[in-house]
């Protein structure tokens, strides 16, 4: 049989919820549509014929649209010069160089002073590649360095300066300072609709104020941090390009593109696990190598605490491998006519023009309350984290009880809004408490094996491993080890059927100074059971932190 000649029939939409349905064994249909944090609706599956229904015409506009403001396929790679003195920066700053970076990012303040002496060295490098600088306010002593630079050559130099307000600079015509920055709403929670909307709140105001729109738009640049939601943050930096469009136009102008520069995002990285943090970063990466970036930065995964020589390596490697190896940057717009992305790409310029428009109309960010909304979506950030629903795997779920987390911080990364923090505290409580936990097993193997590992999965979160017994075979043995046991704090596995018989027998013995769990939902036993000294339950979708802290806090109560 010749395989070229054989035909697949296509199915319909219709065709394939029946059999979707079917799969779910009584579960509806909706339990298959997923809500993001910024509030819009995933569906389990997209086609042709539902994007041209809900886009029409707008589809091919947007396509457009996106290509016509795609300066370029590939990135730049911007991988941040570090230094513990002007020394280690200036031969950090030559090896990068010549390992493949090509925008020198430089992020201060630094460990070291500016000096007259440094600034002019570094002016020469300035001269002849092009950067990315970051500072704290227009006073910075770094931004001496482009008084230093020769007269002659400050037509040609190339860069971006990213500060609270645009910096002057005179004569420097292809060195961008207007930059809508929305990294610092992205480290306190912010979603992707939120810093679109901001990031066009931002222009507005510094478009408002110059004279000139085309002089303003050759001068600006946008910042994007970039998460690890692969296909959001795809269609996140697509969606500014269509929204971008729709801004110019509202100023009476034909857009054109302006660069969207993107750092990976530290958001979700972890002080545990932190190799992690490279797969996260990796990730990052390819989403904005994918969404259209112009320049791209990669944090090492150690960046929480300290660079080392290997991991800004591995860094800029990222970013290299991206570029030569995945050919991604070979396709303009690699995403456009995914029926996915499109539509997402859709939804996220329909929600962030209108939030745009609403901050605006409020008169301003301050004046809209925009850090209380970001903090309501912290909040539910941390919620989905604390129970599970989202993962960070190597911190609220595959935790590694024996990681260690290293006492040198970072400042520069040392205010953000981190989703892994409640588990790093979690552990730091455990550690201090000093509780000993144990898993009581019924059963054979089979039987007891899930909801035993699950308990040990939750406490490894904790950066405990929690002694586990053998599945005992009869009541009275389960009686004999818990009136013998050591432990302040101990969970019993078992199936639902053993445990309605077990747990009652535990309880009639049990010692005061024990806390004793069950694993598992049992809803008709709930108040019989805690009416007689359980102390409560473990199950899936449970807040982790909380229960833990509280687990704590119960155990020196019956200890005292």
């Amino acid at each position: 049989m010749n395989m070229k000649e054989i035909e697949f029939q296509s199915a319909s939409y219709d065709q394939w919820k029946e059999e979707a349905v079917k799969a779910l064994k009584g579960k509806p249909f909706e339990s298959l549509f997923t809500k993001t944090i910024e509030n819009i609706t995933l569906e389990p599956l997209y086609t042709q014929e539902s994007l041209i229904e809900k886009l029409g015409g707008q589809l091919e506009k947007q396509v457009s649209t996106i290509r016509s403001l795609t300066q370029k396929t590939s990135f730049a790679v911007a991988q941040q010069i570090m230094g513990n003195d002007a020394e280690s920066f200036f031969v950090n700053l030559e090896e990068s160089l010549s390992r493949g970076n090509e925008m020198i990012t430089i992020n201060s303040p630094a460990a070291f002073d500016w000096s007259e002496e440094n600034v002019h060295k570094l002016a020469a490098y300035l001269s002849e590649n092009s950067f990315k600088i970051t500072v704290g306010s227009s006073e910075d002593s770094l931004l001496q360095v482009f008084d230093q630079i020769d007269e002659a050559k400050r037509e040609n130099v190339q860069g971006y300066v990213i500060a609270p307000q645009p910096v002057q600079l005179a004569d420097y015509p292809n060195v961008r300072t207007f930059a809508a920055n929305t990294i610092p709403f992205h480290n306190n929670g912010a979603n992707a609709v939120q810093e679109l909307a901001i990031a066009l709140v931002q222009a507005a105001e510094m478009a408002n104020e110059a004279a000139d729109f085309k002089a303003f738009e050759n001068k600006f640049f946008v910042q994007f941090a970039v998460d690890t939601q692969f296909f959001a943050e795809v269609a996140k930096i697509r969606a500014f390009k269509v929204l971008w469009k729709a801004f110019a136009s509202a100023f009476g102008n034909e857009a054109s593109a302006v660069p969207v520069v993107v750092e990976t995002s530290v958001r979700s990285f972890s002080k545990y696990d932190v190799y992690v943090n490279l797969l996260r970063a990796g990730n990052e990466a390819f989403s904005a190598a994918i969404g259209g970036a112009d320049v791209v930065t990669v944090h090492p995964h150690d960046a929480l605490t300290q660079y080392t020589e290997q991991s800004t390596r591995i860094a800029r490697n990222v970013s290299l491998v991206t570029k030569e190896e995945s050919h991604v940057t070979n396709v303009m717009d690699p995403a456009g006519g995914s029926y996915f992305i499109e539509s997402l790409t859709a939804d996220y310029v329909k929600e962030a023009w209108s939030l745009f428009l609403e901050i605006e109309k409020a008169g301003g960010l301050q004046a809209y309350g925009i850090d209380a909304k970001i903090e309501e979506v912290y909040n539910a950030r941390i919620k989905q984290v604390e129970t599970r629903k989202h993962s960070l795997i190597g911190t609220n779920i595959y935790a590694n009880p024996a990681d260690e987390i290293p006492t040198v911080e970072n400042a520069h990364f040392a205010q953000v809004k981190r989703l892994a923090v409640p588990f790093e505290n979690l552990r730091a409580n455990f550690a201090k408490s000093g509780l000993k936990p144990a898993v009581l097993t019924f059963g054979p193997l089979k039987n007891y094996k899930p909801r035993a590992d699950f308990v040990q999965g939750i406490f490894a979160t904790a950066g405990i491993v929690a002694h586990q017994t053998e599945g005992f075979r009869t009541i009275e043995e389960a009686k004999n080890w818990l009136a013998s046991a050591d432990y302040d704090y101990i969970v019993v596995a078992a199936t639902d059927d053993d445990a309605k018989e077990l747990i009652p027998a535990l309880l009639e013995g049990k010692k005061q100074n024990i806390l004793l769990d069950a694993a598992g939902k049992y809803k008709e036993e709930e108040a019989t059971w805690t009416a007689n000294g359980l102390n409560g339950f473990i199950f899936a979708g449970q807040n982790i932190v909380q229960k833990l802290n509280d687990v704590v806090l119960s155990v020196k109560g019956v200890q005292q």
